[in-house]
């Protein structure tokens, strides 16, 4: 249940969209190309950032780069 803390968590780094072209899923209406995002979780695989839907989303690290 710790994902359910993680928009109180610290910010770890900040990471900028490069694109939001996904193969499988619409990812175009939770991220902006160009914004920067605050980091609260990371994995191996994702990055687990407050979107723009105002919640926690786990995004693949190939949309992002770090700031």
């Amino acid at each position: 249940m710790i994902h359910k803390t993680w928009e109180n968590n610290e910010t770890i780094k900040q990471i900028e969209c490069v694109h939001a072209n996904a193969n499988k899923y619409i990812v175009n209406n939770a991220l902006t190309p160009g914004k920067v995002y605050d980091v609260k979780n990371e994995t191996d695989e994702f990055y687990f950032i407050i979107d723009n839907t105002g919640k926690i989303g786990g995004f693949f690290k190939d949309y992002f780069k770090e700031v």
